[in-house]
């Protein structure tokens, strides 16, 4: 089996990703409009944090994967 990332890998993580994006507002629209709203009242700080947070937490998983 072949290592590193090929097309089929790419597009296979792309599709997980719309998998686990779309969940929410199917299963409970309602719940992710009121999560959003929410999510928009935070200042430009909370949302640096917590992208910064997901971008640690990615390379993190990608690197122990890896």
């Amino acid at each position: 089996m072949e290592s590193g990332l090929n097309s089929t890998t790419f597009w296979l993580a792309m599709g997980l990703v719309l998998l686990v994006e779309g969940f929410m507002p199917f299963v409970s629209p309602a719940t992710w409009r009121q999560t959003f709203t929410q999510i928009l009242k935070f200042t430009d700080g909370q949302l640096r944090f917590f992208g910064l947070i997901s971008l640690l937490l990615g390379l993190t998983l990608i690197w122990w994967l890896a």
